[in-house]
């Protein structure tokens, strides 16, 4: 039996769920499965996969370094035929894991150097030579792994250039996990955002928007704060007194809340790294049968026209992101058409059991292809 480890040392398994499903997916598949996380929580078993903790490393140094090289000790001891990397910081282990004759697959969630570039924390200059080094390093690993796994087709391309084994996996939805036949009758005056809480994820425009409604409407923030700053600056304005605020749910308290919403709220930032990317909480909307209301974006508006599953607004403009949640308000018929327009996408194309065969293909390959090499090495040739 082929077992799979999937190394994770930045992400809680709460935040873990693009890895859960994959290594469900393995698990029903006949594979061994293990997934190592870094929160503290200890060991478990889920849905046939070993959950393996390494322990909790305080602060982001402490995770690089700590969290790292306990990950890599949990990875050797486990001895699988692939190592599954999600986590940048992972690249030195992986690297470490290749020299010891392993099969090793990196994950690029999202494009790092473009990332960087983004990060308000950082002073111009400093992103500018973080992202440069990052691309260095980035280019320099890659080359070494069996492939890599893109999160997006823009990111695929990216490394297409750096390592010819490079597919994209996106994570679409499954289609059975959200309520989309939730009456539309006992829908509330109330849309959503599900997701972290931040200012280049368009959080402050939110609440700008909520003072401007003419309608009852109410929006839902369902996240945790990524600044404690910024949550303490907007519960000052008006617009506060309109929000609900269930903070970070699990997936049960997500299905509700998307279930009782009229649309859904994904008005990103025209950030570097968010104009290629495919946000997942926008086709979670699609799939829980609710209309979108999502930054126009070219990548974003070209799906949301193309399925007639929502609308595009100026993320920066809260009467722009006003007027929408409030023609939806008082236009539920096309919000109910438009929602079961994405849902029907969903079903059709944005869904995970037509990704998962991608990565599951990609696995056969590269252990057929290391069989090959190992029945060449032995042959002399």
């Amino acid at each position: 039996m082929l077992s799979i480890a999937h190394l994770t040392s930045a992400h809680p398994r709460r935040d873990t769920r693009i890895f859960v499903k994959q290594c469900r997916t393995l698990a029903r598949q006949g594979y061994r499965v293990t997934l190592v996380v870094a929160d503290g929580l200890g060991d478990e078993h889920d849905s046939g996969v070993h959950i393996s903790d390494v322990g909790h490393s305080p602060g982001r140094v402490g995770r690089m370094l700590a969290s790292t090289r306990r990950v890599l000790r949990r990875a050797r001891q486990i001895d699988a035929d692939i190592y599954h990397l999600h986590d940048p910081e992972l690249i030195p282990a992986g690297l470490r894991l290749k020299r010891l004759g392993k099969i090793v697959i990196f994950d690029a969630h999202e494009d790092l150097p473009l990332q960087l570039l983004g990060k308000p924390y950082l002073t111009p200059l400093l992103r500018r030579l973080l992202a440069a080094a990052c691309a260095v390093a980035e280019r320099h690993a890659c080359r070494r792994f069996d492939a890599i796994v893109a999160a997006t087709p823009f990111i695929r391309d990216k490394f297409l250039r750096i390592n010819p084994n490079t597919v994209d996996v996106n994570n679409y939805p499954l289609p059975g996990e959200f309520d989309a036949d939730a009456p539309w009758r006992e829908k509330r005056q109330e849309v959503c955002y599900v997701g972290s809480l931040s200012a280049l994820r368009g959080i402050g425009e939110l609440v700008e928007a909520a003072h401007l409604l003419q309608s009852p409407a109410r929006i839902t923030l369902a996240g945790r704060f990524s600044e404690v700053a910024l949550e303490n600056a907007l519960s000052a304005l008006p617009g506060w007194q309109r929000l609900n605020r269930p903070g970070h749910l699990d997936r049960e308290g997500v299905r509700a809340v998307m279930a009782r919403a009229l649309a859904g709220l994904v008005t990103l930032h025209p950030e570097p790294n968010y104009l290629d990317a495919l946000p997942v909480k926008m086709f979670e909307y699609m799939a829980a049968g609710i209309p979108v209301i999502a930054s126009d974006i070219p990548l974003w508006r070209a799906i949301i026209q193309n399925h007639q599953c929502g609308v595009c607004v100026d993320p920066l403009d809260p009467a722009a992101i006003a007027a929408a949640i409030d023609y939806f308000v008082r236009n539920p018929q096309i919000a109910r058409r438009m929602g079961r327009n994405g849902r029907r996408a969903i079903l059709e194309k944005y869904n995970w059991p037509a990704e998962s065969e991608k990565l599951i293909q990609l696995y056969q390959d590269v252990q057929a292809a290391a069989g090959q090499r190992r029945l060449a090495g032995s042959h002399g040739i």
